[in-house]
């Protein structure tokens, strides 16, 4: 028997939110050092980041559990790639704001955005839907890797 169609969206969404939210507690005793750092000129005010971050891992989770109830014989690759780019987003977060390791940082969102891309063409053949709902969180991830390009060079 199929589980209900909402119950994989509210698992897929609510996992991703979970990830987020740890994190968020995990470094919030990191954002003093972020505040004080040198930053570009194009770096968004804090409280942009909590909001952009709940609407793409909320992109996230939607494609998850699409690519999820498919038939395709490829899901299980897709879904790795999610998971592992999930986990290396997840890392990340400690890199730059706990550890302070800007220069590191900057190549593992470099490594993150290549596994974004790496996603979104093994969800495309499945369902191009969700290929494409991962485009922003691409967007974000390389002017994330400008911003944080811009605090170690500033720093």
């Amino acid at each position: 028997m199929k589980k209900k169609p909402w119950k994989i969206y509210a698992f897929f969404i609510l996992l991703n939110l979970a990830a987020s939210a740890l994190v968020g507690r995990a470094t919030s005793g990191a954002m003093a050092a972020y505040e004080s750092v040198s930053k570009s000129p194009l770096t968004p005010p804090s409280f942009v980041f909590p909001i952009v971050w709940t609407i793409l891992y909320t992109l996230m989770g939607i494609s998850a559990a699409i690519i999820y109830q498919s038939d395709s014989p490829n899901k299980n690759r897709a879904l790795t790639l999610y998971f592992i780019q999930l986990l290396v987003n997840f890392i990340w977060s400690f890199l730059f704001f706990n550890l302070q390791m800007y220069g590191l940082s900057f190549f593992w969102l470099l490594f993150l955005l290549a596994l974004v891309a790496a996603m979104i063409f093994a969800f495309f053949p499945i369902n191009r839907t969700a290929a494409l709902l991962q485009i922003p969180y691409l967007i974000w991830v390389s002017f994330a890797g400008y911003l944080a390009y811009s605090i170690w060079k500033l720093n």
